[in-house]
């Protein structure tokens, strides 16, 4: 199914997040580039979760590269299709509990956020194919379970969380993107959803 005028939108303003707004629109080359992974069926988060891996790693360079493209994301998107199709295979996985010990107190000892966590990865390890008869309605329940943990998560932040929504608006206004708009709010959950899990370490 090719992306839709939501999900390109949505990548692209992903692109413009990452380079502070620098560049909002991506090349002719880059849109050429979403056509092959398009074809491929890379899911449109598979694409986003890449870019983030990219700019994480090009953030701890020293001298990082002025100019990028999305060709430069092409083994992380690549990463990501070979690891979802590996998670596709797989029979009754049980899910990577043991990340929960990482994560900070006082969350770490909340017995209704670690079983939240359990349930969500349990979840993901399920996932069926992308092109499974179940798969949305897998993928509704595995965000479902999500929330549930972000909701424990963020009310155990208390008044940082504030200034994280602020420091979150911030960064989505420099990447010029409208509030209120559909791509601002799938912005806004996705890097919400990130910026709560990093606040505790949840992996």
């Amino acid at each position: 199914m090719p992306y839709s005028r939501e999900e390109l939108d949505w990548m692209e303003a992903e692109w413009a997040f990452h380079l502070h707004g620098r560049q909002a629109f991506m090349s002719r080359e880059d849109f050429l580039q979403l056509q092959v992974w398009d074809g491929e069926g890379i899911p449109a988060d598979a694409v986003v979760g890449a870019m983030e891996a990219y700019f994480e790693r090009r953030a701890k360079r020293e001298k990082p590269r002025t100019w990028v493209a999305l060709a430069h994301i092409a083994r992380d998107v690549a990463k990501a299709a070979k690891l979802r199709a590996a998670l596709g295979r797989a029979e009754g996985p049980s899910g990577d509990l043991s990340g929960w010990d990482a994560v900070k107190e006082p969350l770490c000892s909340d017995p209704r956020a670690r079983s939240a966590f359990e349930a969500w990865k349990r979840a993901q390890a399920a996932a069926p194919a992308p092109d499974s008869p179940g798969f949305l309605d897998h993928f509704d329940q595995e965000r479902k379970l999500q929330r549930e943990l972000l909701a424990l998560a963020e009310g155990a932040l208390g008044p940082r969380a504030e200034a994280l929504r602020e420091e979150l608006t911030a960064r989505l206004a420099e990447a010029k993107l409208q509030e209120g708009t559909l791509v601002w709010k799938r912005a806004w959950d996705h890097h919400w959803s990130r910026t709560v899990c990093d606040a505790w370490g949840i992996a």
